[in-house]
């Protein structure tokens, strides 16, 4: 059974004249548990526009988007917070964190917002993240103190915390030099050698070759 699975989704938006802008022309894509997922394009494509409708961000014009047989094109936006929450992951090309927090406390924030734990196990796990990304030294520094790669893998632990089934990723690697990409590509590889499905919007051919399968989305 498919862990995420979009059928026939379109999408318009109007433009100022009123005219509709079809975006997705009627897209079936069906993701199975486990796997690691490129989906690539050229600009305009359609392929953020499609991640969002995946993740719950947006919703089709028509057509139906399920997550664990569950259709979440039907939930209520309250309901679809709850599963962005709990059951997915996000990670995207500027990682997006508070100034205002710690590394630390950036990791930990969606899992004392999810409230499901303790947070004395909340904050373990994310230490434990941290570790596994290589840095649990920065764990008390401020966002301003660190590297754009440190940053990203700072944001993977967020994207993990609550250990969602699904990550998605919108360019994760795009403002990252080589090495810092290959390193990110490294631990994406490992968060899906533990059963955890990955989903990357990307323009990178080195993420291509990462994944076990790659869509290719032209003019929706």
């Amino acid at each position: 059974m498919s862990i995420l699975q979009a059928t026939a989704v379109t999408k318009d938006y109007s433009g100022r004249t009123g005219v509709g802008n079809r975006v997705l022309r009627g897209v079936d894509l069906a993701v199975e548990a486990g796997q690691f997922v490129a989906v690539m394009g050229p600009s305009g494509s359609g392929k953020t526009t499609l991640l969002n409708i995946l993740s719950g961000m947006d919703r089709p014009t028509s057509g139906s988007v399920s997550v664990s047989g569950h259709d979440i094109s039907a939930m209520t936006e309250k309901d679809l917070a709850a599963l962005r929450l709990r059951r997915l992951g996000f990670v995207f090309q500027s990682p997006h964190l508070m100034r205002t927090l710690s590394l630390l406390d950036n990791v930990v924030l969606p899992g004392f917002l999810a409230g499901d734990e303790p947070r004395a196990e909340i904050v373990a796990r994310g230490r434990a993240l941290m570790d596994d990304m290589g840095i649990a030294d920065l764990a008390k520094s401020d966002v301003t103190q660190v590297s754009g790669g440190q940053l990203q893998r700072a944001g993977i632990c967020r994207a993990l915390i609550n250990e969602p089934e699904i990550l998605i990723g919108d360019e994760p690697t795009g403002a990252l030099n080589s090495a810092a990409a290959a390193q990110i590509l490294d631990i994406l590889d490992r968060v899906r050698s533990r059963g955890t499905t990955v989903v990357l919007v990307t323009h990178d051919p080195a993420v291509a070759v990462r994944a076990d399968r790659v869509v290719l989305l032209v003019d929706g």
